[in-house]
């Protein structure tokens, strides 16, 4: 397994737990509102990714249009969480 494909399991399996879902249950072309995964949900998955990864996530909750990381989609919080390990990375 590459380590980006070990990424996109591990944000699946976050997702899936706070939506309620197995993680087959998820697709990368799901949002996370049609998830049933609210503000509070979404928050709290940004903490786990966080956690799970030793990254800091650019969002705002207050404001989560202007944030700079994208959560219109899983595909798009995998990428995204895959652009911030790579920094960390160097």
């Amino acid at each position: 397994m590459t380590k980006d494909r070990a990424i996109a399991e591990q944000v699946i399996a976050i997702i899936a737990e706070q939506a309620m879902r197995a993680p087959g249950d998820v697709t990368a072309a799901d949002s996370l509102q049609d998830l049933g995964i609210d503000s509070l949900g979404v928050v709290e998955c940004i903490f786990q990714i966080e956690e799970t990864f030793d990254v800091a996530v650019p969002f705002n909750a207050n404001n989560p249009e202007e944030s700079a990381f994208d959560i219109s989609t899983v595909g798009s919080v995998i990428a995204e969480v895959e652009k911030l390990v790579a920094q960390q990375r160097g």
